[in-house]
């Protein structure tokens, strides 16, 4: 069998096929939209189980279920990765705020296994219904899937600045991403002043309604330098600390008490280094330790020797442990499909931009819809006043084509309101009803002119974001859970 080869040089070859790839991973795989927070996954699995149905209102499905429906649907991808995804989106020691909600067992903070897809089940939490809401109403641009047998959403038409409150981690090809989460009143406060002053804002009047990241597990971030050289230049280095305070029994022995952790540190590897330090004799004064945690919270039990100094023991487990943590940001996502460090003025800039867009394109939808159920009222408006002529030309006609053909010439109508005259029933045309047309007509025509106001005045679209972003503060706003204090964390033993 003859073959055709083709000689090509491997340099070109290697350069034009690996920057495809690399392309590929960073906007289709790894890094998140700077609009929605979300990578393709995320999306896809929210969007797809948003299209099932399973709502946060609703029953909960089997995980086998929905990892299915995104795999076959969105995600040509393996099952086992589209089930982590959803794993990580319930766990509420991964997310700041969780877009799924579980039922069975999704893992722990000492890194057990979560349950089999075929056992666990999932639905939306209320805050991914927010991340989608007015989906329906053309406010983000649809693609073709992988096969193009159906579309999906490019981004998604939150109203939470997802990147901000969640975070996001991951490794592309040549670069990574990490961008910690955050405490979402704190992150909306920011968003509002930044709204008020768009072209003035300074990181500095920032950080003084967002202060810095707020993790799941709470802990303490040590100093404020990291955070702000984060948030002006998109990187940043944070030293995190265990919270954890010293307890004297009634015998006058002191031990130390770990009630939080550093953000993703496995509590059951934390505990396993403790004491295979204090084995090695390379963190002296430790006598006793054991996990203590149970439903109630995070407990890990450290028995200080008599006549040893907690204090100095503790700061030894700073040096010595992943107690004491550095978290590295980097805040890069995807702009306009291109990779892009990112400050924090620039990222609050590019949601209100797509806020922006999401409004008003809901608007122009509304509008539209507005003006072409107007164009069917005036028909009926029509009608009924000349409600007599209009039944006996009905009524005379042979065949519905023939009445609509009458209705169309005597009248000056469209077809289309010439159907809706037609499709009117007969307990339409009583005095009540024919006053509810009446002020129908009304109403629309005054939300015809609300829009067309919208649409024509940038004030009235940055109030219709603000109000809807106080909105989701006032619904899911709570409590910072991670301390911030002046001490840059340096360890003195």
């Amino acid at each position: 069998m003859s073959e055709t080869i083709i000689k090509i040089d491997i340099v070109d070859e290697m350069r034009d096929s690996y920057m495809e790839y690399a392309m590929s991973v960073i906007v289709g795989r790894a890094l998140p939209d700077v609009r929605d927070g979300l990578k393709p996954v995320h999306r896809r699995v929210l969007y797809s189980m948003h299209e099932q149905g399973n709502e946060y209102n609703r029953p909960y499905r089997k995980s086998a279920r929905v990892v299915g429906d995104v795999i076959g649907k969105y995600h040509p991808h393996g099952d086992q990765a589209a089930y982590d995804t959803i794993v990580r989106l319930a766990q509420d020691f991964s997310m700041r705020y969780q877009l799924v909600d579980g039922q069975g067992n999704f893992g722990s903070v000492d890194g057990d296994s979560p349950a089999a897809m075929r056992y666990t089940e999932i639905r939306l939490r209320r805050l991914a219904h927010d991340l989608m809401v007015d989906l329906e109403k053309d406010t983000v641009d649809f693609i073709p899937n992988y096969d193009d047998s159906l579309t999906e959403p490019t981004v998604l038409p939150t109203r939470i600045p997802n990147l901000l409150t969640n975070g996001s981690t991951g490794i592309a090809v040549g670069m990574a991403c990490n961008i910690p989460p955050h405490n979402l009143t704190e992150v909306i406060n920011a968003f509002l002043h930044y709204l008020d002053h768009r072209h003035t804002a300074t990181v500095e009047d920032l950080m003084t309604h967002l202060p810095g990241p707020d993790f799941p597990t709470g802990g303490t971030i040590m100093g404020r330098r990291g955070i702000y050289e984060a948030y002006t230049t998109g990187r940043g280095i944070i030293p995190v600390r265990a919270k954890a305070h010293t307890e004297t029994n009634k015998e006058d022995r002191e031990a130390i008490i770990v009630t939080e952790l550093p953000y993703m540190v496995n509590k059951a590897n934390l505990i396993e280094k403790i004491a295979q330090l204090a084995r090695e004799k390379k963190l002296e004064g430790i006598s006793d330790l054991r996990d203590e945690s149970d439903r109630k919270g995070m407990r890990i039990f450290i028995q200080v020797k008599r006549g040893e100094n907690a204090e100095v023991v503790l700061s030894n487990l700073y040096k010595h442990t992943a107690m004491q943590s550095s978290f590295g940001i980097i805040m890069l996502a995807i702009v306009d499909k291109q990779p892009k460090i990112l400050a924090l003025p620039q990222i609050l800039e590019f949601f209100l931009q797509h806020r922006i867009e999401v409004v008003t394109r809901r608007v122009r939808y509304e509008l539209q819809q507005s003006e072409d159920r107007m164009h069917v009222l005036e028909g009926l408006m029509i009608a009924l006043e000349h409600l007599d002529d209009v039944i006996e030309l009905i009524r005379a006609a042979v065949d519905p084509a023939t009445a609509e053909a009458g209705l169309m010439e005597r009248f000056g109508l469209t077809k289309r309101q010439t159907k809706a005259i037609l499709d009117l029933r007969l307990q339409r045309l009583t005095g009540m009803q024919q006053e509810e047309i009446r002020k129908e007509h009304i109403s629309v025509g005054e939300a015809i002119r609300d829009f067309q106001d919208i649409l024509m005045n940038e004030a009235r679209v940055f109030s219709i974001i603000r109000e809807e972003t106080e909105e989701i503060q006032n619904r899911y706003g709570d409590e910072r859970r991670t301390e911030i204090t002046d001490d840059d964390g340096s360890i003195l033993v």
